[in-house]
């Protein structure tokens, strides 16, 4: 059985053990979305991970509506990236570029005012990050029809500057509510056409999507995230097996690299749900690695869902954010800081790259 320090292949990219840094939006990009040299420190303190799947980074500027994030749709923030995956590599590190579009949830004030695109005419719920404080969410409008060629020419694009950025690969961002998940799930999706209705219609535009990325980056050099049970910013579907075992099996047949999901549970610290998880039955159909996320703390739960079977891989999310050199720790059953929740999008080095590192806490 392996164990979680061991080595695991991830497609074309071989990642030196199993403990994985999840995607963290951090908010320390500029307004123009342009990643800064503080980027570069960060990442690269945390580049013992196995591998690290970066913040989630725009595919264009209509699917952008966080404060800060970066992009991957101009050279000038491909170019900004560079400094980056080299320190990062330099550190002896691997990283590939998470790609986002938010769909609905970007507020209009991110696009002079125009109205988010999404599955169907609906509004998430609560309200908007901006940069003019918490407004409530716009209804978007449905994407349309005509509309589907650019989008997968957005996402090839992105795609194409993470890998002229020096990115070992992408993940393309499926999951949590965003633009993508909401056509997966029939809680948002409203269709009648081709991206509607039967599960086999809503995974029409994540196949796509991905076919296209893979076109561009390499199968080997391509993942895709998914939130495959419960509620994610209120998005949900009345039967999550049917639409998301399938929509696995779709990414199994593409022979993307990995498979991540992350899936709460009922006692879950960021989003929680009965719906059950649905990893088992994705185990099934989805033979390549797959990796798990959410509310893992411990090497020991990180490995006793290796030994079950069900995961190859374990993508840590907040312990990362507040222990850079989270693997040494788990692997010593060290302390582990706690982060600063003040700090997760705040601008500057505190709460970022001023946590430290074992060997300074214990001195």
């Amino acid at each position: 059985m392996p164990n979680l320090f061991d080595p695991i292949q991830l497609g074309a990219i071989t990642a030196a053990n199993r403990v994985l840094m999840a995607p963290l939006t951090r908010g320390r990009a500029t307004k123009a979305h342009v990643p800064t040299p503080l980027m570069a420190d960060y990442y690269a303190q945390r580049a013992s991970a196995g591998l690290i799947i970066s913040e989630a980074t725009g595919v264009s500027r209509e699917g952008l509506g966080w404060p800060f994030a970066p992009g991957l749709w101009t050279d000038e923030q491909a170019e900004a990236w560079q400094p980056v995956t080299a320190a990062v590599h330099a550190a002896g590190g691997k990283i590939i570029a998470q790609i986002w579009h938010m769909g609905r949830v970007v507020h209009s004030s991110f696009n002079d005012g125009a109205a988010p695109v999404s599955s169907s005419a609906t509004t998430a719920p609560g309200k908007a990050h901006t940069y003019i404080g918490r407004q409530l969410y716009d209804q978007a409008r449905p994407l349309e029809l005509s509309e589907i060629a650019r989008l997968l020419d957005d996402y090839a694009r992105a795609t194409k500057n993470a890998i002229a950025a020096g990115f070992d690969g992408v993940q393309i961002h499926a999951a949590n509510g965003y633009l993508i998940d909401q056509l997966l799930r029939d809680g948002s999706n409203h269709r009648t056409d081709a991206y509607g209705g039967a599960p086999e219609n809503r995974i029409r535009l994540l196949r796509e999507v991905t076919e296209r990325v893979a076109s561009v980056a390499g199968a080997d050099r391509t993942a895709v995230r998914l939130s495959p049970n419960g509620d994610s910013q209120g998005v949900d579907d009345s039967d999550a097996a049917s639409v998301f075992v399938p929509a696995a099996k779709a990414l199994a047949e593409i022979g993307i690299a990995f498979l991540e999901l992350r899936e709460p549970g009922p006692d879950g610290t960021f989003g929680r749900t009965d719906v059950p998880r649905q990893s088992p039955a994705i185990r099934q159909v989805f033979t390549n690695p797959l990796v798990l996320n959410s509310d893992y703390l411990s090497a020991e739960q990180a490995q006793a869902a290796i030994d079950s079977g069900v995961a190859d891989a374990i993508a840590f999310g907040r312990t990362f954010l507040a222990n850079p050199d989270l693997p040494a720790r788990l692997k010593a059953k060290a302390p582990l800081n706690s982060d600063v929740m003040a700090t997760w999008y705040s601008q500057g080095a505190e709460g970022y790259t001023d946590y430290p590192a074992l060997e300074a806490a214990t001195a």
